[in-house]
């Protein structure tokens, strides 16, 4: 566990020691867009922040092959043909400098894809991929290498382009992938305790700089933010998160998943990242819906997000991104909670209750205004009309800003 809490305060460090440059370095050429109409904040802030966490992550990585557990896994021939650090450096890499031309310049949606994929790709190359499907009876299904490379692409652009719909308020992308990370590292470290599964290693020292990652930049980064992270780190922690989910199946003994620690043990690396990624999927199957059932691309930005949605009922910028860092929690560690052996039925109405609370809390700003969502949040100045009140609703594209994939590119 030292070497664990070792890595993320390095990543921690780097990333928010490195702040302050790269929003110097992003103010001197200009990576700090004017305001836009489906934008939450009203100053101008810089992007860029991705910079940054790419950094930590770097740093993450070398201190952990370096170390005298972690390090070994790392190099396990059985795990990415042994360059697993590699992998993730380049993949990283790749991400970056399309995220940093989309913050800077603007990039069209599908060449930002075809980047997305490429890094995708490279993790293949590296022998990262998902190695095996869970069935819920508890038996797998093994997949050929067509089946492997494109299964593995999918479930890392699908996570990139989750969390960067998400990355609409400040503080909400680092927080929510942060919570997702934690969750995923402590269901990897009780199994690798539990079950000797030692190649989980990788997997818990992957979301371990990537906690780090998120804790350094959100110092600078929650309301009022200083700096957004812009696509340059949203798609970044969207990747490294989807990697550890990707390395799950190919550290898991399957055959020798039995014990305290489990109850559905084969299925669980499937469920939880579902679990812990559940708004930002929700997020990001709503937005395509909807914008296809208005004609247009489902790129296109608009302001119909869930966090958008909270906003309009009267939630304030803070207690907006708050509510759903619970509701991520909450899915998250129910999950967890089930991989446990031995969890008291008491849990199961206790998460109940709570769901309830934060459900409560959601439409209070309905309820005490009574204008039928028309809420006083601080943002409620700055708001149109609904989003799903019809195509009228959504913003027209702003030129050079169509071209994001994100709800509010410039935020988080």
């Amino acid at each position: 566990m030292r070497e664990y809490t070792l890595i993320a305060l390095v990543a921690a460090a780097v990333t928010y020691l490195l702040v302050p440059l790269v929003r110097v370095f992003a103010l001197r050429i200009g990576a700090a867009p004017e305001i836009r109409e489906r934008d939450v904040h009203t100053v101008r802030t810089p992007r860029l922040g991705g910079l940054a966490m790419y950094a930590g992550m770097l740093a993450g990585l070398f201190v952990a092959s370096q170390l005298d557990h972690i390090g070994p896994k790392l190099a396990d021939p059985r795990m990415g043909d042994g360059k697993t650090v590699i992998a993730l450096a380049l993949a990283g890499g790749v991400i970056v400098l399309i995220g940093f031309l989309d913050d800077w310049w603007g990039m069209d949606a599908f060449i930002k894809l075809g980047g997305q994929i490429a890094a995708a790709g490279l993790l293949v190359a590296f022998k990262l991929t998902l190695l095996w499907v869970p069935l819920p009876n508890g038996n797998t299904i093994s997949l050929d290498s067509t089946l492997q490379t494109t299964i593995t692409i999918l479930i890392v652009v699908v996570a990139i382009n989750a969390v960067n719909f998400v990355d609409g308020l400040d503080g909400l992308a680092a927080g929510i992938v942060c919570i997702a990370a934690l969750a995923t590292f402590a269901w990897t470290v009780a199994l690798t305790d539990s079950m000797d599964q030692g190649r989980l290693s990788v997997t818990a020292a992957i979301t371990a700089i990537l906690i780090g990652m998120c804790l350094g930049f959100l110092p600078h980064n929650f309301h009022p933010a200083k700096i957004f992270m812009g696509d340059t780190g949203a798609m970044l922690i969207g990747l490294v998160l989807a990697t550890s989910v990707v390395t799950v199946t190919g550290t898991v003994d399957y055959n020798g998943a039995a014990g305290d620690i489990n109850r559905f043990p084969v299925v669980l690396p499937i469920l939880l990242p579902l679990a812990v990624m559940v708004l930002p999927l929700a997020d990001l199957v709503m937005a395509v819906v909807r914008r296809t059932s208005y004609g247009k691309s489902p790129f296109a930005p608009d302001r119909g997000h869930l966090h958008h949605r909270l906003l309009q009922v009267g939630h304030s910028h803070r207690r907006t991104v708050l509510i759903m860092y619970a509701w991520t929690f909450l899915f998250a560690a129910t999950v967890v909670g089930l991989s446990v052996g031995g969890v008291p039925l008491i849990v199961f109405p206790v998460v109940v209750l709570l769901a309830l609370v934060v459900l409560v809390m959601m439409g209070l700003p309905l309820w005490r205004s009574g204008r039928g969502g028309r809420g006083g949040g601080t943002h409620a100045s700055r708001r149109g009309p609904a989003p799903d009140s019809g195509p009228a609703a959504e913003d027209p594209p702003v030129p050079g800003a169509a071209t994001s994939s994100r709800a509010s590119a410039a935020t988080g």
